[in-house]
């Protein structure tokens, strides 16, 4: 199942360069599942040609009001009705100041105008030169679109087509579609802050050399996806991973275990909500060599020693706030064996209200998973899906819990 499956789309490209974008925008979407219906300016098609956009789209591209091939000759009318949300990119700086004067002389700021408020979002992607984004105009233009119910995603930074660096380029399409899916889900963390823990830690024995595990960090960082989509603000602790930041996620990284909790007791006092996705080593070497240790032939090894790392779930748990219930905490046990007994004794062990267990070597490092979710009333298992998918019912979970818990 694609996150946009069911939704149509209408693209509006106003006159701007970005317009090139907009062709693997309408792409990308329609990947995604959406349908999606192609409402150009006169100004756009002096940069991308009706013809391209149709190819994209496989729909016919609408440009005038005055379009005879709609029966009753109202495709402001017919074609807003039918969209699950207009988006404009590019969104000129004209185009912003058309639609914030009620404009309505040509179709894209006509259906833009006779859109049902209710029913049918207005999404915009604006795209200009650096100046004109700055311009007192310009933002006076932003924020009465935002009082006017539009959902205004930001401006890029970086090369203008002019020459100039600054703010103000379209956000690259696969942005945009992550914006756009974002859109949509349901936002049942609207007011929270989440604290996530993601991926491993990595316990130094010398200057090149350390402890750590197979945890990929896919699941956390999925969490994190999902909890901003969920209208969240998201922290997320990351242990050293390769992946890209979640968009409108608060990154923070780190190494090892006691880094780990140093930046979770920083950003702790803030949060409503903390998932303890991280495979955190239980143990770390106590006498860590400051240089790299040699074979020097003898057949002698090196002895080491192990000191038990901080446990930052139980900490954070047994917190005043964790106790309290202003915390909702969530811990995730990643087993190799005796999945449901270990994952109850754990959540016991830990004081968290949900634990949630998976079978760690099945799921290290792949894009899917399967979940066991272990309460005091009881288990829930999430069958094997894409990461996301099952990042989202979680958070849905986890809010249910959460609206529960604060009637109590």
């Amino acid at each position: 199942m694609n996150d946009l499956d069911g939704k149509h789309i209408v693209l509006g490209l106003t006159g701007g360069i970005a317009c090139y974008k907009s062709a693997e925008l309408c792409r990308a979407l329609t990947k995604a599942g959406a349908t999606v219906q192609v409402v150009m300016t006169a100004a756009a098609e002096q940069f991308i040609t009706p013809i391209t956009m149709q190819a994209l789209s496989q729909r016919v591209v609408y440009g005038s009001q005055w379009d005879a091939r709609e029966p009753n000759n109202m495709p402001h009318i017919n074609l807003s009705r039918e969209a699950d949300a207009i988006l404009i990119a590019p969104c000129s700086a004209d185009f912003m100041a058309r639609l914030v004067q009620g404009r309505a002389d040509e179709l894209l700021s006509l259906l833009c105008l006779a859109r049902p408020l209710e029913t049918v979002p207005l999404l915009i992607a604006p795209a200009m030169n650096r100046e004109m984004w700055a311009h007192p105009a310009t933002q006076r233009n932003l924020k009465q679109l935002e009082l006017d119910g539009a959902t205004v995603f930001g401006v890029g930074q970086g090369d203008q087509a002019c020459g100039e660096t600054g703010d103000g380029r379209m956000l690259e399409p696969q942005e945009l579609l992550l914006d756009v899916i974002s859109f949509f889900q349901p936002k049942v963390l609207k007011g929270h802050h989440v604290l996530v823990t993601a991926g491993p830690t990595y316990e130094a024995i010398d200057p090149v050399r350390g402890i750590t595990n197979l945890s990929s960090g896919k699941m956390g960082f999925a969490i994190a996806c999902a909890a901003r989509e969920a209208g969240a603000d998201v922290t997320l602790v990351a242990g050293p991973v390769g992946l890209p930041t979640p968009r409108g996620v608060n990154r923070v990284d780190i190494k090892s275990a006691r880094d780990m909790l140093s930046a979770v007791q920083t950003h702790v006092d803030r949060a409503t909500i903390f998932v303890a996705t991280a495979a955190v080593a239980d143990w770390r070497t106590g006498n860590a060599a400051d240089q790299k240790i040699k074979k020097d032939g003898s057949g002698a090894t090196p002895v080491l020693s192990f000191v038990e790392n901080p446990d930052i779930l139980a900490a954070v748990a047994q917190s005043p706030r964790g106790q309290s219930g202003a915390l909702f905490c969530v811990g995730f046990a990643a087993e190799s064996h005796d999945l449901l007994a270990n994952a109850q004794a754990k959540r016991l062990r830990k004081g968290v209200p949900l634990l949630v267990g998976n079978i760690g070597p099945a799921t290290f490092g792949q894009d899917d998973n399967a979940l066991l979710l272990v309460d005091a009333d009881g288990t829930q298992e999430m069958a094997r899906a894409s990461k996301l998918s099952l990042a989202r019912k979680l958070i849905a979970s986890i809010a249910t819990r959460t609206r529960a818990s604060a009637q109590n």
